[in-house]
């Protein structure tokens, strides 16, 4: 993986601890790596074990093997970092009579409640110490809509409304939360859908990728992982101390049309 950015070799982040979940695989593992050789210490949080052990052997931090969407066992957790990092979440594509609840609910619990539940439990800490980052890595589906994933655009969208809320009460205490919206990036979670998507709008899997994927971008290609990374290396640093409460899109122009 390259990267040349001044931000790796400043280290400005050392000193400063991190916690990134969903950080086993794709932009969390992105974001978790890059916080990582900015001179983080990184907590790798997690469901699977295997994935959240390997990248925090990979980027020297912590593994927390952990069920995010079990948010009562989560709530009143005493949990200290500097920067929090919502990225944890899974996608289910359904029309809307057809969607079953048990899906619509793990969901919300996953994307919208746990990313409460950590905010409330980090924001002592943050306050205590005068400084915080809190991260929502939220999607275009946090600012428009598509059909069949009534359940993800609606947590998305609620988790725009929890970022500005806490931006609102914790700027005053040196804290600072935002959003990264992204449009599709080429991580395990997009490549899942393919086959869904193939047999919601009709067509072949070999399609979807322009006629799905890249049809609201103005780019002819899908972002990366490391694109979103570094949107929250910006955020999480120095650069990032007068921004809040915005919503940074990573979308190849889809949010302007």
């Amino acid at each position: 993986m390259e990267h040349d950015s001044q931000l790796d070799f400043e280290k400005e982040l050392s000193g400063r601890r991190a916690l990134v979940t969903g950080g086993g695989s794709g932009l969390g593992r992105a974001i978790a790596a890059r916080f990582a050789r900015m001179g983080a210490e990184v907590t790798v949080a997690d469901v699977s074990a295997e994935a959240a052990e390997s990248v925090a052997e990979e980027i020297g931090g912590k593994a927390w093997v952990v069920d995010l969407s079990d948010t009562q066992a989560l709530d009143g957790q005493p949990i200290d970092t500097d920067i929090l990092v919502n990225n944890a979440g899974i996608q289910r594509i359904h029309p809307i009579e057809e969607f079953p609840l048990a899906e619509w609910q793990l969901i919300q619990k996953l994307m919208l409640e746990s990313p409460f539940v950590l905010t409330k439990a980090v924001l002592p800490g943050m306050y205590e110490r005068g400084w915080g980052r809190i991260i929502n890595i939220s999607s275009v589906h946090g600012l428009r809509a598509s059909a069949f994933k009534s359940a993800y655009v609606a947590a998305k969208h609620g988790l725009m409304g929890l970022t500005k809320a806490t931006a609102l009460e914790a700027g005053k205490h040196g804290v600072t939360c935002n959003a990264i919206n992204p449009g599709y990036v080429m991580t395990p979670l997009v490549e899942q859908q393919i086959a869904d998507q193939a047999a919601s709008h009709g067509i072949s899997e070999d399609a979807v990728l322009d006629e799905v994927f890249l049809a609201h971008s103005a780019l002819p290609h899908l972002a990366q992982p490391e694109d979103v990374a570094a949107i929250a290396a910006l955020l999480a640093g120095e650069g990032g101390k007068a921004i809040t409460g915005a919503a940074h899109s990573v979308d190849g122009g889809w949010a302007a049309a």
